[in-house]
């Protein structure tokens, strides 16, 4: 009789989370392919890693449902192990053991030699830039620093992820040639901070010697920057912005409030003048870009008159892309001290408020690009449509252009030159020009 020894090991990755999750599962599998595993992602496979995300509260309960999910078949014998990685388990790995105690192993976020020790393989240093990309061929997450030097009082980060380590720039740039190589053509810059790059190791800001270092490598010809921090933000970025046609005319900047007394609350460093004059430099400094910001509701000690600010705020600002999250209270963040006093209706109704307001902005922002050409990079093929974006937008968050399948043959990973016939408030509909 065969054993389960003899048996080949296919180890699947599942991803919970952020990009940046979506990033390390990358090199988790770049590292087991490497030492010969047969490694996939969120397929079948008889050992199941689970790579978890513990922000906030709708992300931790998936979280713990797809570790039951995969215990549960673990149980039924359909896999023979599950592990479990990521902030999740970083945050609560005690709670965890003790709650589910079916789950194989747990590790922290900087566990990965460990992790990979117990599937059987080595963690080879030399293996930069070397991921299993999941992501459609064209484009690529490329995480330029780890972990958050800053004090926000909602936010659990720092305690999951550490304190901000940037990645030197030349590593950096033979991660972006070996996914050049691969046919990237987009890189999306990640980071719990990208203000912050450089000052650890380079003792200055130097996010903008880095980007001027990645527009050197052929085969690139869009560089998008995500998750910059409002306070400190190194303002020659926006010049080479400006001069460089690779690095697109886009910011996402979460800016998570703008009421004075809510903003010192939680720990921002920043008032609203500052706020309004940095945005008004953003769009002097570069009058095509696009900024995308994420905020929050529902704080603690957030009144309707603070509320009614923010929404007029939102009105005058006009920004061409934003999301907003309702508050979740985090044990041992600074916020957790302060009492959870807006219900979750009221949550949940001023971010319905903001989103209504903002699909509004969308519509009318969206209006203005018919008849416009624009170059589109195409993601996919869905039904009778192939939908691209431009460099304004970022996959899965912002708009799309949908372009007539049956009427255009476009290959997906290709770029295009689409003139705007039709737009609705976040999808515009295109004809190749």
């Amino acid at each position: 009789m065969r054993t389960k020894s003899l048996k080949k090991n296919k180890i699947n990755v599942v991803t919970l989370g952020c990009s940046k999750n979506v990033y390390d599962s990358e090199v988790l599998m770049g590292q087991l392919k490497a030492n010969g595993k047969e490694v996939v992602h969120e397929e079948e496979g008889n050992i199941v890693v689970i790579n978890t995300c513990g922000f906030i509260n709708n992300a931790k309960e998936e979280s713990v449902n797809t570790i039951l999910e995969y215990v549960k078949k673990k149980q039924e014998g359909e896999v023979d192990k599950v592990f479990v990685t990521g902030c999740l388990s970083e945050r609560y790995k005690p709670d965890l053991q003790k709650e589910i105690p079916d789950v194989d192993q747990y590790f922290g976020t900087t566990e990965l030699p460990n992790l990979l020790k117990v599937l059987g393989a080595d963690y080879k240093h030399e293996l930069i830039g070397e991921r299993l990309t999941t992501t459609p061929k064209n484009y690529a997450y490329l995480k330029i620093a780890e972990g958050c030097d800053r004090p926000c009082s909602f936010c659990a980060i720092p305690i999951m992820r550490g304190k901000h380590r940037s990645t030197p720039i030349e590593e950096i740039v033979i991660e972006a040639e070996k996914l050049a190589a691969k046919g990237v053509k987009e890189l999306i810059l990640i980071a719990q901070d990208l203000t912050y790059y450089g000052l650890d190791i380079y003792k200055k800001r130097n996010l903008a010697e880095l980007l001027q270092a990645l527009i050197k490598v052929e085969g690139v010809e869009w560089i998008r920057l995500h998750y910059a921090f409002p306070t400190g933000f190194p303002m020659d970025v926006l010049e080479v912005m400006k001069n460089e046609p690779k690095i697109c005319n886009y910011i996402d900047i979460p800016l998570q409030h703008i009421s004075d007394e809510l903003l010192k609350s939680m720990r921002r460093g920043t008032t609203k003048d500052k706020t309004t004059k940095l945005i008004k430099e953003f769009r002097e400094a570069v009058p095509d870009m696009t900024i995308r910001t994420t905020l929050i509701v529902g704080y603690p000690g957030e009144t309707e008159a603070h509320f009614k600010e923010l929404k007029k705020w939102v009105a005058a600002m006009r920004f061409e892309r934003l999301g907003c999250f309702t508050y979740s209270h985090e044990e041992n963040t600074h916020a957790y001290n302060l009492v959870d006093d807006v219900p979750e209706a009221v949550k949940q109704e001023r971010a319905n408020t903001i989103m209504e307001l903002q699909s509004q902005i969308s519509w009318e922002l969206n209006q203005e690009k018919i008849g416009k050409t624009f170059k589109v990079v195409i993601d996919r093929k869905e039904g009778d449509y192939f939908v691209g974006r431009t460099e304004y937008d970022s996959p899965d968050v912002d708009n799309e252009v949908l372009i007539n399948a049956t009427k255009t043959y476009l290959k997906t990973g290709e770029f295009a030159t689409v003139k705007i016939t039709k737009a609705a408030d976040f999808d515009l509909y295109g004809e190749v020009n």
